[in-house]
């Protein structure tokens, strides 16, 4: 018995340690390596959008209604890199995991982008500013861009991992399997009602999405790669 649960420990310790570590240790995308590409093509060809809605000027993208901007392929594992620029008041944000475009909401994970300097923004909960998961965990030690200025997003997700880093530092990580309530998070705080699917249950994949000009204030996007990461 005694050699069986050596055994056993030592198989735990050999192959599934790692495994384990390699699932939550996080390494900042090289961005200057192969494998990385553009999201989106020129004038937006490969995108799904309502016809009208988004537009894109000399490789920036904007939109003119709050409907979102979604890739027309899905993934799994993988990382997202990008600038963006808000605006007084933008609330906008990146989208992962989305499996319904139509109900989006409680479908997917939104990394919140948000003028945390603005009236509206700067008095809500922490889960609702800028680099949060948004209704569920805030950044910290972010440095965020004020509006008119360009910011850079580096999102990666792995497995039931999401890590956000803003303008080059990891600001966020989050397990998606320890979110396993609709109604509060594991800290106890409440989430948004409209949140009705636990982070814990939803698929590792699906397409990647922004939000467009939603409470009003516009939101700008650029240089949005993309890299496969299994």
């Amino acid at each position: 018995m005694k050699k069986i649960t050596l055994f056993a420990f030592g198989f735990f310790c050999i192959c599934v340690l790692p495994c384990l570590a390699q699932d939550t240790a996080y390494i900042h995308p090289n961005t200057g390596e192969k494998g990385w590409t553009n999201v989106f093509e020129k004038n937006l060809s490969n995108a799904i959008f309502p016809a009208g809605v988004w537009k894109d000027s000399a490789g920036i993208f904007t939109a003119s209604k709050d409907e979102a901007l979604w890739s027309n392929d899905q993934y799994d594992d993988f990382a997202v890199d990008l600038d963006f620029q808000t605006a007084d008041g933008t609330n906008s944000g990146v989208i992962v995991h989305a499996t319904d475009l139509a109900d989006w909401i409680p479908h997917s994970v939104e990394i919140q982008i948000a003028d945390d300097y603005s009236k509206e923004w700067s008095n809500v909960s922490p889960t609702w500013q800028c680099a949060a998961v948004f209704g569920h965990k805030a950044a910290t030690n972010k440095s965020l861009k004020h509006p008119g200025e360009w910011n850079h997003f580096t999102i990666t997700c792995r497995g039931k991992m999401i890590w956000i880093a803003l303008n080059g530092v990891l600001v966020n990580e989050c397990n998606m399997g320890l979110y396993t309530s609709a109604k509060t998070n594991p800290d106890g705080s409440e989430i948004p009602a409209w949140l009705s699917n636990p982070m814990a249950i939803l698929p590792l994949h699906g397409h990647i999405g922004f939000q467009g000009k939603h409470a009003g204030a516009p939101i700008y996007f650029k240089n949005i790669k993309v890299k496969k990461l299994s």
